[in-house]
């Protein structure tokens, strides 16, 4: 196939696999400049105890030291809209209700691999946040979004409720344009709606947000964060609710990605008496299941406190 060929043959494929866009990046060397804004986020602290961060970074700057040969970077996007649990109920962050999206993602993504290496001999692998990999860097050489003031990549038409993938390979595939609008109308209604100001005009600090101290944190909850956390206790999604990207979502959501009815019928009552038991039948197979059930108790009871 040629580079044309080869891109309109991935970019079908991953449709037909369930993914929501598909885009393509040359495998070039990320610029220093792109590299010294990380390492300078790093070197403030900003990435909490996530030191896995900090390993690697040869590898996030050069592609092909991941993966020897790579020429081409797939990147895909995975919608995980769905609606959200009324407010007023005990609830996790909608990317952690339903199967592992680690395992989702990265199935279909193999899927995807098999098929073009069918197609055309091309070899490579598959990654979903699982390695030293610039996952928005690539999404927006790919051309299918741009980070936000919220600091998440934005895809138009489907919002910021996705999970990325990449794919590594070994052949030359047409890339696409980065996209040359900027996303955000500087509304900054992510800012705004941060509980903890992790979030704001000048960078995120990851030791401030809910996410990473109900998900990464181990140990004790800083004082009074309950009254932050309000009843989401896994994760927090007010970025991403108040963000007028979201709400016109088409893409269908996987069904592996939903909550089980079981997960969606939880009640208040359910959550603050939940035992070991019923936590590995809810997140057998979960994104949850890295909390662990002690770390998960921690946060419920954060919250039951205020009760």
């Amino acid at each position: 196939m040629t580079p044309h060929e080869l891109s309109s043959y991935i970019k079908a494929e991953a449709k037909r696999l369930g993914f929501a866009v598909c885009g393509i990046a040359k495998a070039d060397t990320v610029p220093q400049e792109e590299m010294a804004r990380f390492t300078e986020w790093v070197n403030g602290g900003n990435h909490g105890t996530m030191s896995y961060l900090e390993r690697n970074c040869d590898k996030r700057e050069n592609p092909t030291l991941l993966v020897p040969g790579c020429k081409s970077i797939v990147s895909v996007a995975m919608s995980y809209a769905q609606p959200a649990t009324p407010r007023n109920r005990l609830h996790l962050s909608r990317y952690a209700q339903g199967r592992d999206y680690h395992k989702v993602v990265k199935e279909r993504l193999h899927a995807l691999l098999k098929s073009i290496n069918e197609a055309t001999g091309a070899s490579g692998r598959a990654f979903c946040d699982s390695a030293p990999v610039l996952e928005h860097y690539w999404a927006e050489q790919a051309g299918i979004g741009r980070v936000g003031i919220n600091r998440q990549l934005i895809i138009p038409g489907l919002g910021t409720f996705f999970f990325l993938g990449e794919l590594f390979i070994d052949q030359e595939a047409e890339a696409d344009t980065p996209i040359g609008h900027n996303p955000c109308i500087n509304c900054n209604r992510c800012i705004i709606n941060c509980p903890t100001k992790a979030l704001t005009k000048t960078g995120f600090d990851a030791r401030k947000c809910l996410s990473y101290l109900t998900i990464e944190h181990r140990g004790d909850l800083p004082e009074n964060i309950g009254e932050k956390m309000g009843n989401c206790f896994y994760g927090c999604d007010r970025c991403n609710a108040s963000c007028p990207h979201n709400g016109h979502n088409e893409h269908e959501t996987a069904k592996e990605l939903l909550p089980s009815e079981e997960l969606a019928a939880m009640s208040d009552e359910e959550w603050f008496a939940l035992n070991e038991d019923r936590y590995n039948r809810l997140f057998k197979e979960s994104a949850v299941e890295r909390a662990g059930y002690t770390q998960l108790m921690r946060n419920i009871n954060e919250i039951k406190k205020l009760r």
